[in-house]
């Protein structure tokens, strides 16, 4: 009986808001809006227990003494400071801002430089594990995406920055990452309509 009622649930909510986009009817377009109202609720409360859920690890870090606990008591320092100051000074003001723009963004252009480094050490790991042609192909890629945008002390390349780069990365990438979320989008759309089937039940039912 619970697996019964649970499907049902999750079968009509999902056509209630399939059918509030396509159907411009006054009670569906309620309903559905109130059901989104309702999932990003719950989002939002399940970011806040994650946030809860971070504390109280890092506190346990912090209470058994572990290796790179000094870590977490900054973590837990920023986050407290940023949530305060966020709640009373509101995200766009000038100091939230500054902490935006001189803490937020360098750490993570930092990571993506670290990144770009770490795909040019894995490709030629991975050529020397296994050398084939699709491993030189992203070695290659990777040194060429790299040479043609990391600054040089000449200048850039005539034929790769301004040419070869761009169609890797606007052509050769944005076809690849297109055909990636339009492969997401077909399979997004089979789980949901396996789920409006009640072929697969993720909630539990039986």
């Amino acid at each position: 009986m619970k697996g019964i009622i649970s499907t049902s649930i999750a079968i009509l909510t999902g056509l209630i808001v399939l059918m509030g986009y396509f159907f411009q009817i006054p009670i569906l377009a309620d309903l559905r809006s109130l059901i989104l109202d309702w999932a990003v609720t719950l989002a939002a409360i399940m970011v806040f227990i994650g946030v809860l859920n971070l504390l109280s690890v890092n506190n346990s870090r912090i209470n058994k003494k572990d290796k790179g606990s000094v870590y977490s008591l900054v973590l837990i320092i920023s986050l407290l400071v940023t949530l305060v100051l966020g709640l009373f000074l509101k995200p766009g003001h000038p100091v939230m801002n500054f902490i935006f723009y001189s803490i937020q963004l360098p750490v993570e252009k930092s990571l993506m430089a670290l990144l770009a480094v770490t795909l040019l050490v894995a490709s030629i790991n991975l050529l020397r594990r296994q050398p084939n042609l699709f491993s030189v192909i992203f070695l290659g890629t990777t040194f060429l995406i790299l040479l043609g945008t990391v600054p040089l002390p000449f200048g850039e390349f005539p034929f790769v920055g301004d040419v070869l780069r761009p169609f890797i990365a606007q052509v050769l990438a944005a076809s690849g990452a297109r055909g990636i979320l339009i492969g997401v989008a077909l399979a997004t759309l089979t789980t949901g309509l396996r789920v409006l089937f009640g072929a697969d039940r993720p909630y539990g039912g039986k």
